[in-house]
């Protein structure tokens, strides 16, 4: 067992987790490989947040088990959420697996492949990088969570809030800046309570202070996960007064209705959430704001729906993802009363992602004519395009910015772009040399 292989599954926490579990592994002596097809084991970092996350896991220890067989691998570790879920459930459906791990034990793993635990382990000063895209990096600055909504598992599977230490966090945020990175996305359950367990309050601007002193200026520090009951406009003119962080917040609201909301168990902030959004474009036109909705909660009524539409139209979101509700096992929300048919959610689903094209058009419009920053991702090797984001536009799921004239330029590189053309989600445009 020399050569492995990591497929990491889910979301960009259990990304950063797959490559601390990466760096302790090469630490202890193996060999990290790109494909399947040249490891001794695969290994799978699970997600089982939702159901469609542990089917996507269920198949691919289904290909690995296929390929054990063929003679291909000759051993099959499973680790993270799903076995924090399933537990001795999973291993008796997947006896051919050799190796289990529940998130972040690590050392367990490695005992169980025979392997002593690096003494750096404990230290988090171990990362692999898995990302292929060394200038765009994920930095977690915590687990677990303790808001429990009552259509969440997070708080099951993950369990408490567990902050990481400041000086860890800006400790590894430099590494990363010295190994090439120009875009840092703070990730966590919710960044906006980081520290209450360390400090006895939410303490995200002491990290964030201690970040802008250590980054260099042109690094890009993006903050996902924000819980719209913690932020208020002295949070957003501190973002938008960095030198460093980007003026684009992650602030999954879920729903604006206060009935819908208070079911969520989630506080009833729909002033709080209009007078918020309001305020970031006062201080920026700009200001980019994404969010993430939830449709079809149980008892859900058209009006509450409508409701949403109208506030989706009203504020102009940047980027906007959605999700229709799924009943999740051991969560509240499953048992309660008026499940809406998995039709109607559809339906809902799609009416509202048309509503917000639209919506993202208009918006996309104003940028027509700007001048934008854009860190490349990639380059057409025949037509010399180049593509990548600016300040609007996450990683993997927001929009690009195409733009010609850029034939010097390599992935990594920031470039200014002045934009010609828009459409629903992209930007398009022509780079300007200096």
């Amino acid at each position: 067992m020399k050569n492995l292989y990591i497929v990491s599954l889910g979301c960009p926490k259990n990304a950063v987790d797959s490559e601390h579990l990466g760096g302790i592994l090469e630490a202890a002596g193996f060999h990290l490989v790109g494909r399947a097809e040249d490891a001794d084991v695969a290994l799978v970092n699970t997600c089982g947040f939702l159901q469609a996350a542990v089917e996507e896991g269920i198949q691919v220890i289904l290909d690995l088990e296929r390929l054990k067989k063929e003679g291909v691998i000759s051993r099959i570790a499973v680790v993270g959420c799903m076995l924090n879920r399933y537990g001795d459930e999973l291993k008796a459906e997947f006896p051919t697996v050799d190796f289990w791990a529940r998130s972040e034990d690590w050392g367990a793993l490695l005992r169980e492949m025979g392997r002593d635990v690096p003494a750096a382990a404990e230290s988090g000063c171990l990362r692999a990088d898995l990302s292929g895209t060394p200038w765009t990096r994920y930095l977690k600055i915590s687990e677990g969570c303790n808001s429990h909504c009552s259509y969440c598992a997070i708080p099951g599977i993950r369990g408490r809030l567990r902050s990481v230490p400041v000086e860890r966090v800006v400790g590894e945020a430099r590494r990363l800046v010295d190994e090439g990175a120009k875009e840092l996305c703070l990730v966590g359950q919710e960044l906006s309570i980081y520290g209450s367990d360390l400090f006895g309050r939410p303490s995200l601007p002491r990290l964030l202070d201690e970040l802008e002193k250590e980054l260099p200026r042109g690094v890009w520090l993006r903050l996902f996960y924000l819980h719209p009951s913690l932020v208020d406009a002295a949070f957003l003119e501190r973002v938008a007064a960095s030198p460093v962080i980007l003026p684009w917040l992650d602030v999954p609201i879920q729903h604006v209705d206060d009935d819908v909301l208070r079911r969520m168990n989630r506080p009833p902030v729909e002033r709080h959430i209009r007078e918020l959004f309001k305020r970031g474009r006062e201080i920026d036109p700009d200001f980019a704001f994404r969010t993430t909705l939830m449709v079809g909660f149980p008892g859900e009524t058209r009006a509450q729906f409508d409701k949403l539409l109208d506030f989706v139209e009203e504020i102009g979101f940047d980027r906007l993802g959605a999700f229709a509700y799924s009943p999740e096992d051991g969560t509240p929300a499953a048992a309660f009363p008026d499940q809406i048919p998995e039709a109607e959610k559809t339906a809902r689903y799609n009416e509202l992602m048309e509503l917000q094209q639209q919506v993202s058009l208009t918006r996309q419009a104003r940028f027509v004519g700007k001048t934008l920053n854009v860190l490349i991702d990639e380059i057409d090797g025949e037509t010399g395009e180049c593509a990548g984001r600016s300040f609007r536009d996450a990683p993997e799921i927001d929009g690009v910015v195409t733009a010609t004239g850029a034939e010097d330029a390599r992935p990594g590189d920031v470039i200014a772009v002045k934009i010609t053309a828009s459409s629903e989600y992209d930007l398009s445009g022509v780079a300007i040399h200096e």
